[in-house]
């Protein structure tokens, strides 16, 4: 079972109240166990996109992410809860979740935190959300709760989108839990909240819970006894081997529980398993004996379809409930979605809603391309003018040397990112807010789909042809660890905008300016020939990994399509400076270390001072070439010689890892031409151009061009891609693994490129 504590946290975002108010309330509890007494824990629930953090929000006065996208809550934000005067509570924000049926990772944090697996401590009372206009889908997880013997109170939100009667007093009798009318974008009810969450924590006072625990036991609740669906009767009794390997652990409340009630929560366990566990589950810590019982039930083939006759049984009772809330004169209660449904006609077309995704994503392309130039222009300015000015007020020698091109050429390839990750995360967050990202992902799911991939792996995926480092952390919008995965191994492979300058030094220096048809130019055609190419490699290799290294079990999109609403931008920004926060904070660290460690490699050892006549470019490229990346070179010269290429090319390849771009600079010094500006890259280009080898040829040639570029279109040539998905899947295993197949493929394809246009007589 994966707990919040423990398990890695799939799509972590960085919107979570600040670690300053998780060391205080281990401080908090510390005291109350000291002095007899402690804080309730009150956990917030309910499915995505129904309000769950703006009723946080209003609740605790914490600033967590509000969205309106299933997975944007992805990690557990806390925050006080003043109830009354003197009585202060622990409010923890869960992710949403459609059910507890663990199969995301919203969900496994949820059963997480709601049995109090794992270090931490079960809710005393959980304050389920849910949504006034969809009460039965909603209540799918009231009922599970409440299976549970999990203390409830109903906050039933987003009133001001439904018209009609409310009928919270049927429902509140008919579950035997309160239940409150709020508006989390208003804070509407939040003070009625408070009062029906202090009311259960007083119901298990009077009880005489044990240990001065403030819990509110479910079981005894006067309000009214607890539904139960009704399962079929041979499921009920082949439930026993799972239930006897139920964990002891998993049964304990903070609550006093009956007899009754103990055997009802050990059966809804068994229920969970049973519907959860199976070969190809994502779950961790789960103990053997459960499932080999789990395996052993379903195995029987007299049992029906176990999934269908859970979910029917407690849909029934659900239906069965929600027909008798409403009293013959009450108006029905309806959502108010005419402009949704009306705009969606439109969005959701299957031809007008691809062309105007298309103008929506071209216009976020552009942003990434255009917008951000003149921000990285200005922050590689003044990483440059503070290296000049260090150069200045420095001796010469070493220490200053490692300052300016290890520290901060280190620093300046991680701040350079920034500009472009503000602005994809504020387009994204906008899609977001505004309800029209769950459209995307259901336009692209059955193309997604056919290739192994989910629907939501489209925007992290076109966001790569900015930059593979922003691509990769926006697949954090996505459920399932499997998918997530699976994207970010293909991200790279997009052409990002730092394998431009490289193709443009090749194609510039290695393919005349010329015309195919008298009118195509050959340029041009073979610069939008790479990007097409690397779609292609990027498809192609998802469906391969997908059906391969990441297998998993295809699970259908579930998605809500919730109603267009205007995004608040002050959260919005808010929200868009964390994550470049927590980029910089958590990848930066990694990428210098990287960008040292390439310095090194190209500095060492040191070089003596220059002979007598001989030019400081000459001076420098024999540097180069004895330096420890220069042997680097020699040595890997007979593995890329098949590919066309000579031990520059490997040492351009090995600098090329700090940055793609900075292949130009590392040619550029073993050149000895330095480091070209626009202005001066045609000696660049006219030195790889006149360049000969041994036998008097030209040592570049056109096909030699063209599998460096097959070359780089394919290696993971980034340090700073492979430190951000090393950070987001928390260890080597995958960086390493992606590192390791797209260099083969690399080489593979360049082999094929150069080998075979020999053997046709090119070259």
């Amino acid at each position: 079972m994966t707990t919040p504590d423990d398990a890695p946290q799939d799509r972590a975002d960085p919107e979570i109240v600040s670690q300053t108010d998780a060391e205080e309330g281990r401080e908090a509890r510390a005291e109350g166990a000291s002095s007899g007494g402690r804080r309730a824990e009150v956990a917030i629930l309910g499915n995505p996109n129904v309000g769950k953090s703006s009723l946080f929000n209003h609740l605790s006065g914490a600033q967590a992410r509000v969205g309106n996208y299933p997975g944007v809550t992805v990690e557990l934000s806390q925050a006080r809860l003043t109830l009354a005067p003197g009585r202060e509570a622990w409010l923890t924000d869960v992710p949403g979740a459609y059910s507890l049926s663990a199969r995301s990772a919203e969900e496994q944090i949820a059963l997480g935190v709601t049995l109090g697996l794992g270090e931490r401590r079960a809710p005393d009372v959980v304050l389920l959300v849910v949504d006034a206009g969809q009460l039965a889908r909603h209540l799918y997880l009231a009922l599970q709760l409440l299976e549970l013997r999990i203390p409830l109170v109903l906050a039933v939100n987003l009133v001001d989108e439904v018209e009609g009667d409310l009928p919270l007093g049927r429902l509140q009798a008919a579950l035997g839990v309160r239940c409150v009318a709020t508006n989390g974008r208003t804070g509407a009810g939040v003070a009625e909240l408070k009062q029906a969450l202090l009311a259960t924590l007083d119901e298990a006072a009077l009880a005489g819970v044990d240990d001065g625990a403030l819990g509110a036991g479910a079981g005894s609740s006067t309000l009214a006894p607890l539904p139960t669906p009704k399962y079929p009767s041979e499921l009920v009794a082949a439930l026993g081997p799972i239930e006897a390997a139920i964990p002891d652990a998993w049964l304990a409340t903070p609550h006093r529980l009956s007899a009754e009630d103990s055997q009802a929560r050990r059966r809804a366990l068994a229920l969970w398993a049973l519907t959860s566990i199976d070969d190809q589950d994502e779950l961790q810590g789960i103990p053997e004996a459960l499932r080999a019982a789990c395996r052993q039930v379903l195995e029987r083939e007299e049992l029906p379809d176990v999934d269908l006759e859970v979910i029917s049984a407690r849909y029934a009772y659900l239906d069965a409930l929600v027909q008798g809330l409403a009293a013959p004169e009450a108006a029905p209660l309806t959502q108010k979605l005419g402009l949704t449904d009306r705009v969606d006609r439109v969005l959701l077309h299957p031809l007008f809603g691809f062309l105007i995704f298309f103008g929506v994503m071209l216009l976020v392309f552009q942003s990434l391309f255009a917008w951000a130039d003149p921000a990285i222009g200005l922050i590689e300015s003044g990483i440059s003018a503070l290296q000049d000015w260090v150069k200045d007020v420095a001796p010469s020698g070493l220490l200053r040397d490692l300052v300016t091109e290890g520290v901060l050429g280190g620093v300046g390839n991680v701040v350079v990112f920034l500009p472009q990750i503000l602005l994809l995360f504020l387009f994204v967050g906008l899609l977001e807010d505004s309800g029209y990202m769950a459209r995307v992902a259901y336009l692209m799911d059955r193309v997604m789909r056919s290739l192994g991939l989910h629907g939501r792996a489209f925007v992290p995926m076109l966001s790569g042809f900015a930059c593979a480092i922003p691509a990769v952390l926006a697949t954090r919008t996505m459920e399932r660890q499997r998918d997530r995965l699976l994207t970010m191994l293909v991200i790279p492979l997009m052409t990002c905008s730092a394998r431009l300058p490289v193709y443009t030094l090749i194609i510039g220096a290695l393919f005349p300016p010329s015309t195919v048809l008298g009118f195509l130019p050959v340029q041009g055609l073979l610069m939008v020939a790479m990007y097409l190419f690397a779609i292609l490699m990027t498809l192609a290799a998802a469906a391969v990994l997908g059906r391969t290294v990441v297998k998993g079990r295809r699970v259908p999109l579930i998605l809500e399509l919730p109603p267009y609403r205007v995004p608040s931008f002050k959260a919005l920004l808010r929200a868009t400076l964390q994550r470049a926060g927590s980029f910089l904070k958590e990848a930066g660290g990694v990428i210098l270390v990287c960008t040292l460690g390439l310095w090194v490699l190209l500095s060492f050892p040191r070089a003596g001072e220059p002979a007598p006549g001989e030019s400081p470019e000459a001076h420098q490229a024999a540097a180069l070439e004895q330096s420890y990346a220069g042997r680097v070179g020699k040595a890997i010269e007979p593995s890329i010689a098949p590919l066309g290429f000579d031990w520059k090319i490997g040492v351009g390849l090995i600098g090329a890892f700090g940055a793609r771009e900075v292949f130009v600079s590392t040619m550029g010094l073993v050149y000895g031409v330095g480091e070209p500006e626009d202005e001066e890259a045609a000696p660049l280009r006219e030195k790889i151009r006149s360049e000969m080898n041994r036998e008097g040829k030209p040592t570049y040639t056109p096909l030699v061009g063209l599998s460096l570029l097959v070359f780089f279109a394919i290696a993971c040539q980034c340090m700073s891609t492979l430190a951000v998905v090393k950070r987001e899947t928390k260890g080597y295993r995958w960086p390493l693994f992606m590192f390791a197949y797209m260099t083969a493929l690399a080489w593979v394809m360049s082999f094929i490129v150069y080998q075979g246009g020999r053997l046709l007589g090119f070259g």
